[in-house]
């Protein structure tokens, strides 16, 4: 009982007080064209079928014209893999999960970016890769897919 009660108080109450409840995040499924609905939190899907690919780039550009900085995750694929993401722009940050997906051998990226201070990979399993954009400040963003070939493309401006 007392080693229950110890559990709870270190591990599982820090976490109901403190955590992060998904439940209340609006879920919204990306387009397959631009919108230019922006966002700044929430969680987002494609709601596509696993479709085995390879993460081959990661590119940067930046419309001052129009105000936001484009974010382009480039696949081996002619349709993008199961997408899963949550973008939080109080805690400036957006998380990205792929599946079915690893880098390519040869990937390229970019670091910092005007809106993106850091960008960490982190290979889950075999088959399955997490990306975390730590954002310099507040952003919104409108996410949305193409196809052929496969790009993931997140519009972010202040």
């Amino acid at each position: 009982m007392k080693n229950s009660l110890i559990l709870f108080l270190v591990f599982i109450l820090p976490n109901l007080l403190w955590g992060q409840d998904l439940l209340k995040e609006r879920i919204r499924k990306l387009s397959s064209n631009k919108t230019s609905i922006y966002v700044e939190k929430g969680i987002f899907h494609n709601g596509g079928v696993k479709t085995a690919s390879a993460l081959k780039s990661l590119r940067q550009s930046y419309n001052p014209k129009q105000g936001f900085e484009r974010i382009v995750l480039d696949f081996s694929t002619n349709e993008v893999p199961k997408i899963y993401g949550h973008i939080s722009s109080d805690d400036k940050k957006l998380y990205i999960d792929l599946f079915e997906t690893n880098l390519a051998k040869d990937f390229k990226t970019v670091n910092a970016t005007k809106h993106i201070e850091k960008i960490n990979f982190f290979p889950i399993e075999s088959n399955h890769l997490s990306l975390d954009l730590r954002l310099k400040s507040k952003v919104i963003a409108d996410i949305f897919f193409l196809d052929n070939p496969g790009r993931l493309v997140i519009d972010l401006k202040n």
